[in-house]
């Protein structure tokens, strides 16, 4: 019985060829950033009050005109359907029946007609800015096919960050045959892995990058090609290049600055993302956490503020909205739900957030999501910096 998000990581881990689970687990450098996220957010007390009539208690939200069951995203994950077979697919259809929205990374395993396909809903689809501006106006046509209504694009990501934990496990730094039977005796090790993902689970390799690969589909082609084809000389500028492609819905991920959501604002993003890329990238930068509030009391009036880093149960949700977020996103925590069991297994993930939250919000007095505030909390015990 998985009753936890921390159950789930430790199915996952081992369930999961080293290489995939260390590549999901992982943050860059000395991994600081990724601790912080975890260990501030869990440092910001929840003010329990009593007597005040929570008998009934309801989490829909609304985001960007449409309400949810939750208010909750699956984020986007690149190589998270390798967890499961055609995983990608299996999590969009556990975020349907769920009621939240799903982001399919640019660099998904399952590409997204595949995903279109399988999910009977609409998804959001996350991209990079990309040096091949054609591959990237054919990657938004693909989604404004399948019906997207809403475009994530990563802004946090010029070039890739240092994550040792991929050197370490042969993902990567080995090229050639070594770091293939480096890999393969790591799956070798995981049966139950090997057959349902690397036997039965085939096609390997990411759906919407394949096509500018030319046949080079191994791991270690597509870690050369994002080295490659990351475009470092993006600047705000490049928003009217998106917002010239795409008509929707537009949500700039990435953004720690309060400066930089301001231009988001100003640039006319619908929506930011406060991330730190859930410390993946620039190691020993501020928590989600502590520069939340400032960003949401900047921008949060002109548009819809999301969050995401170091959420390990709806606690964490909780807090994050009281922080100043509309809404939050998910990521290592479905990942491992998938990898754990499937489908099924991000279903039960989002069941124990909900029931997670129901707790929370009864126990801080509150009924409604937009009844989460700053007054929920405990305003001297919190992290230094997260309090308005």
């Amino acid at each position: 019985m998985m009753a936890s998000i921390a159950d789930m990581q430790v199915r996952a881990r081992r369930r999961l060829p080293r290489f995939l689970y260390e590549y999901i687990v992982g943050g860059s450098f000395a991994e600081a950033t990724l601790n912080r996220n975890v260990d501030d957010l869990q440092r910001v007390a929840l003010r329990q009050r009593v007597l005040r009539d929570v008998s009934s208690v309801d989490l829909s939200a609304s985001l960007f005109g449409e309400t949810f069951k939750l208010p909750l995203a699956l984020a986007p994950i690149g190589l998270a359907g390798l967890n499961a077979r055609r995983g990608e697919c299996q999590a969009v259809r556990a975020a349907r029946k769920a009621g939240v929205p799903f982001t399919l990374s640019t660099v998904s395993a399952c590409p997204i007609g595949e995903v279109a396909a399988a999910g009977g809903g609409t998804f959001w689809f996350q991209l990079y800015m990309i040096r091949d501006r054609g591959f990237m106006r054919d990657l938004l046509a693909q989604a404004r096919e399948a019906g997207c209504p809403a475009l994530v694009f990563t802004v946090d990501m010029p070039v890739p960050g240092t994550r040792y934990r991929d050197y370490r496990t042969g993902l990567a730094g080995a090229p050639g045959w070594r770091g293939a039977a480096r890999r393969a005796m790591q799956a070798a090790m995981r049966p139950g892995w090997a057959i349902d993902v690397g036997l039965r689970g085939k096609p390997h390799h990411l759906g919407n990058v394949a096509p500018v690969l030319d046949g080079r589909t191994g791991i270690e082609d597509f870690f050369a090609w994002m080295r490659n084809n990351f475009d470092p000389s993006t600047t705000w500028r490049d928003l009217d290049f998106i917002r010239a492609e795409w008509g929707d819905l537009l949500i700039v991920k990435g953004v720690l600055d309060v400066d930089d959501a301001r231009e988001a604002a100003r640039l006319g993003a619908d929506g930011v993302v406060v991330s730190n890329h859930g410390g993946r990238q620039l190691d020993g930068v501020p928590s989600t956490a502590s520069v939340l509030p400032a960003i949401a009391d900047a921008v949060g009036s002109e548009l819809t503020v999301l969050a995401d880093g170091g959420v390990r149960s709806g606690l964490d949700v909780v807090r994050l909205l009281a922080l100043g977020a509309r809404g939050v996103m998910l990521g290592r925590a479905w990942a491992w739900a998938l990898a754990a069991g499937g489908e099924a297994g991000v279903t039960r993930m989002l069941e124990i957030i909900e029931a997670e939250m129901r707790v929370a919000m009864a126990l801080t007095g509150v009924t409604r999501i937009d009844e989460i505030d700053a007054s929920v909390l405990v305003q001297d015990h919190n992290v230094e910096g997260t309090m308005r």
